[in-house]
């Protein structure tokens, strides 16, 4: 098949290298310059386990799945990643219960390498921390995002595939059997396709209202939650990452290392109603309450902040949180047709799973 990719983040990107690998002609088309400009470039760049997801849902699946295969990606590759290790922490009884149900759910989600630790144990892994208990999670780990996406473009352009930079989707419609897809830009396009895979992040609701025979009613709202992070001063701290119970909207004030062994925290959860990706300093002092909790001794004036990300939620404050969505022909009717709603975290983790999800869904 000739498929048409929307979208060179990580996920759009995986998507179009397992297609090319299976023998099909794919064109990426990008809006921005370069790869990753998007929700890809701003995150903690963080394997995740899958301890935290509902047994069943996509995100376990494709978590746990995606860690697996993402892991031996990175080896034959020579991405740069390291398999750290991470420590949920409780600080009291209420989080207590919090992260032995997380324990719990780890477990039915079939997730390796989990530990409940005693406050003593925790403490004697990382000696700065303070709580009442952990749970160790040995195949949480760190990536160099930036890495994975040339070697998945490294794959697909090996294969055949390309990428069209400068070239925002502007309309989807159908033509006979296939689509015929409106890109804009300084060069102006209509290009005839068998599939098309809607991988466009912030975008993707706005690509489905503009595809032709695709319900309306069925596009999802996009919520969107800001997350900041601010960088620290000085040496680690930690050699794990260390993270608190969930809150509302995201997993909390945690701490992540990149693979230089810099230390930073966030992303806290800021509902906004626009894209902005400027740090307000002032929300340092909600930061510093938040770390303090679990370790007591980060100075004062050590946070600087660094950078925000925008996710991309289908629920807002007081939701449940939903699912990924991954709408194809047996969801909506329309055959060449995927839209990915919703790729929020673990969606870096889980890029690879996500790409075979796609191909089985189209039928490639």
């Amino acid at each position: 098949m000739d498929i048409l990719v929307i979208g060179a983040g990580i996920v759009g990107l995986a998507i179009a290298r397992a297609l090319g690998l299976r023998g099909h002609s794919v064109i990426v088309a990008e809006a921005t310059g370069g790869i990753g400009n998007g929700v890809s470039s701003r995150n903690s760049e963080v394997i995740h386990a899958g301890m935290y997801y509902p047994s069943g849902s996509l995100r376990a699946r494709h978590c746990v799945a995606g860690r697996r295969m993402l892991y031996a990606f990175c080896e034959s590759h020579g991405v740069p990643h390291a398999r750290c290790g991470k420590l949920i922490v409780a600080t009291n009884d209420l989080e207590q219960a919090k992260i032995e149900g997380i324990y719990e759910q780890g477990i039915a989600n079939g997730v390796e390498g989990l530990s409940f630790l005693s406050a003593a144990e925790a403490k004697a892994l990382e000696p700065n921390l303070a709580c009442t208990g952990a749970v160790l999670s040995r195949e949480t780990g760190i990536i160099d995002s930036h890495a994975l996406m040339l070697a998945l473009q490294g794959d697909l352009e090996a294969v055949g595939g390309m990428i069209a930079f400068h070239s925002p989707v502007e309309r989807i419609a159908r033509a006979g059997s296939g689509w015929e897809v409106h890109a804009g830009g300084a060069e102006k396009a209509v290009i005839p396709v068998d599939a098309v895979v809607n991988s466009a992040g912030l975008g993707a609701q706005a690509l489905a209202r503009a595809t032709e025979s695709y319900p309306k009613a069925e596009v999802p709202r996009l919520v969107l939650a800001k997350g900041n992070y601010f960088g620290c001063l000085g040496k680690p701290a930690f050699s794990h990452l260390i993270y608190p119970a969930p809150v509302e909207g995201g997993l909390g004030t945690h701490v992540t290392l990149d693979l230089a062994g810099r230390m930073r925290f966030g992303p806290d959860v800021e509902w906004v109603d626009r894209e902005d990706y400027e740090v307000d300093p002032r929300r340092a002092e909600s930061f510093y309450a938040s770390i303090r909790r679990y370790w007591p001794g980060l100075p004062d004036g050590a946070l600087v902040p660094d950078y925000a990300g925008i996710r991309p939620k289908l629920t807002g404050p007081g939701e449940k949180a939903a699912d990924f969505m991954i709408e194809g022909p047996a969801e909506h009717g329309l055959a060449g047709l995927v839209h990915l709603f919703g790729i929020e975290s673990p969606g870096l983790t889980s890029c690879l799973s996500i790409a075979e999800d796609v191909a089985e869904r189209l039928g490639a």
